[in-house]
């Protein structure tokens, strides 16, 4: 069995305080949620430390939104993945689109970044994913294919056993646009063939999410499909009841 997995990317949004209080209430409510879904909170840097404090006791494990290419050094403004490591983090997203679009971030960039996750003992949450100009031309599975194939192609058997995908139709990311069910698993069933094609049976154990405009009206119908593994969940998990619903999208 795959994990089920909803992941809470808060982006550059709330103050410290207001993250501690996030999370404490994403605590509070885990119980109404069933145990098999793992739910993971991404919170800015800064307080990413408070964050790991609020969440002591519970199941809820701790993510960072990026780390550097580089291990340490004359990097100004960039934070190592050993730092993150440090601060208890288990997860990083790596890839995002946002990333990708605002900060030229390549799949050159991507591949020393991912050394870094696992040189310090983290998984990474490997987004993927097209625009809409690039889904309109038909293109969407190229670029898919072409952002596994450069990037975790290159893993070991072993890392990509820790690893984790997240599917972002990037046309659907804060513009209230959602890919249908249908379209999710189709993009989800495909990857997980591209992945095959590598790595072999070890795909099938691969968590797939899915990343764009998902929440609590529209989870339970994309979370039934076979190769829809959960969510990277952005505006909704800046609510802590949001974030839990989503949760309970998951058939127990």
């Amino acid at each position: 069995m795959r994990k089920k997995i909803v992941a809470g990317n808060w982006k550059m949004n709330t103050l410290p305080a207001e993250g501690v209080e996030l999370a404490k209430g994403i605590v509070a409510g885990r119980g109404e949620v069933c145990s098999c879904v793992n739910f993971i909170v991404c919170p800015p840097f800064t307080h990413l430390s408070m964050v790991a404090e609020a969440l002591k006791g519970s199941d809820i494990e701790l993510g960072a939104q990026n780390c550097a290419a580089e291990a340490k050094g004359a990097y100004t403004g960039e934070v190592a993945a050993s730092m993150i490591a440090a601060l208890g983090c288990k997860y990083v997203i790596l890839g995002h689109s946002e990333r990708r679009q605002y900060y030229g971030e390549t799949s050159a960039t991507l591949n020393k970044k991912m050394e870094q996750a696992y040189a310090n003992g983290l998984t990474p949450i490997y987004c993927v994913g097209e625009n809409l100009e690039e889904r309109e031309a038909g293109k969407h599975f190229d670029v898919v294919k072409a952002q596994i194939e450069e990037v975790v192609y290159n893993l070991t058997e072993e890392q990509f056993k820790n690893l984790v995908i997240a599917y972002e139709p990037v046309w659907a990311i804060g513009t209230g646009k959602t890919a249908t069910a249908d379209q999710a698993q189709e993009i989800h069933a495909y990857i997980r063939k591209v992945l095959a094609d590598k790595f072999g049976a070890a795909a099938a154990e691969c968590p797939i999410l899915y990343g764009g405009s998902c929440k609590p009206t529209n989870a339970a119908e994309i979370f039934a499909k076979e190769d829809v593994d959960g969510g990277l969940i952005g505006g909704a998990a800046l609510k802590a009841g949001d974030f839990l619903a989503i949760g309970k999208g998951f058939a127990k």
